[in-house]
């Protein structure tokens, strides 16, 4: 027990990962010397500007979309909720002028979401502006595409399930939700609707999907996408939204007009820059990553289902490469996590996002799984610098902290709390 890293082993990278240094060799001239507001006229404006285009161009290119089809934005967070409030808020009109006045606009979403999409919508559910279907996922964290398809009903205007799961890490059936949607809005377009027979729209946060997933928006079927700069080895602080061209959004962020008016204030030229060079890199390497990854994933995986009374969280395939979420029993993860700290080994609970809360991860919670278990729950989320010693240094560490917590535990739980 004694036993410390001899170098940090960080696993935390579904929180946020550090930046590339080729990403930040493609930012830096963008803080120093092309300095300019990209949307100023003057030549030293419009070398900023055309950094910015050309940034978007390549997004696009990426995902298989347009360039006018991209919105900058400053991170997740934040196109979650432009996403969420802006299809909301343009339905409003629409929905009470075709229901009634008391008519609200329905929304789905399922019960393992980031809080950036749960809580805008829990919000707008409190205060009366939207009904809202949250649908539960089955045992191994994968929800069923056709519990959502069945939810939708002639006032759905958003559907917003993740691609893949911060938590967990189980990748979503998106595609096959998306060709769902477009299904139902074939056969529900009639007079009363004409026109707006793009309902629901259909948005996924792909934030920790897109080093390890495919991102092209024509074969998911999304009307909206989430990315986030953090979660690719880009900086943070920036992020972007795909919007679809024909896309009804109100803006939520007014000012200049930027972003096609959807998202005013000067552009962050030097972080837009490093999301398109970050995505572009890791797209590119995506494979050979995912190779090398799924093998140290299972390793540590099999290494710490060894310990008694322990249980992964999540299908054990249908999962990104780097994830490795653990419930042990008779344990608080909080302390867990402490006790690799202290051993230079840095992990998480759950949701970075969260990490102030007492209470055990909804998504846990969400699989069914008992209070207890889920406050015994550790997340791995392994990256670019994940070396085969740093799996076998926690497999090693692990064990005897698991031990030494359960000896001063106040409980002694069976396996019925894992059913």
């Amino acid at each position: 027990m004694n036993m410390k890293a001899s170098h940090d082993v960080y696993l935390d990278n579904a929180a946020t990962t550090p930046v590339d240094p080729r990403v930040l060799k493609a930012m830096l001239p963008y803080m120093t010397d092309v300095y300019a507001n990209p949307s100023s006229l003057h030549s030293p404006g419009q070398k900023a500007g055309s950094a910015v285009r050309e940034a978007r161009e390549k997004i696009a290119t990426i995902i298989n979309g347009h360039a006018d089809e991209i919105i900058f934005t400053s991170g997740g967070t934040e196109s979650d909720n432009l996403a969420i409030a802006g299809a909301v808020n343009a339905a409003k009109p629409i929905i009470k002028s075709q229901f009634g006045a008391e008519a609200k606009p329905h929304v789905i979403t399922t019960a393992i979401e980031h809080h950036a999409t749960l809580e805008p919508l829990l919000h707008l559910q409190k205060t009366g502006e939207i009904e809202l279907t949250v649908v539960s996922p089955q045992k191994n964290g994968i929800v069923k595409a056709a519990d959502i398809l069945s939810a939708i009903n002639e006032r759905t205007v958003l559907v917003s399930v993740m691609y893949a799961n911060n938590e967990i890490g189980t990748i979503q059936p998106i595609g096959d939700i998306g060709r769902g949607i477009l299904k139902y809005r074939r056969q529900t377009v009639d007079g009363r609707r004409e026109g707006f027979g793009g309902w629901p729209l259909f948005h996924s946060d792909a934030c920790q999907a897109a080093s390890y997933l495919d991102l092209n928006v024509e074969k998911l079927h999304v009307d909206l996408l989430t990315l986030n700069g953090g979660k690719i080895y880009g900086p943070k602080g920036v992020g972007m939204l795909f919007v679809r061209r024909g896309t009804k959004l109100l803006a939520q962020v007014l000012g200049g007009g930027q972003e096609r008016g959807l998202r005013s204030g000067t552009e962050n030229v030097p972080g837009i820059v490093g999301l398109a060079t970050a995505l572009e890199i890791a797209q590119r390497e995506k494979d050979k990553e995912n190779k090398r990854l799924t093998a140290l994933r299972d390793k540590l995986i099999d290494g710490l289902l060894r310990i008694p009374k322990s249980r992964l969280n999540g299908d054990a395939e249908n999962r990104l490469a780097n994830n490795v979420n653990i419930s042990f029993l008779d344990i608080e993860g909080e302390a867990a996590m402490l006790y690799l700290d202290a051993k230079g080994i840095f992990c998480s609970t759950g949701s970075a996002c969260a990490s102030t809360e007492l209470e055990p991860s909804h998504v846990i919670r969400a699989l069914g799984l008992s209070y207890e278990a889920a406050h015994g729950s550790l997340r791995f989320s392994l990256g670019r610098h994940t070396k085969l010693a740093d799996v076998n240094l926690v497999i090693k560490l692990l064990p005897g902290i698991v031990e030494r917590l359960r000896k001063i535990s106040p409980v002694n739980l069976d396996m019925s709390y894992f059913e």
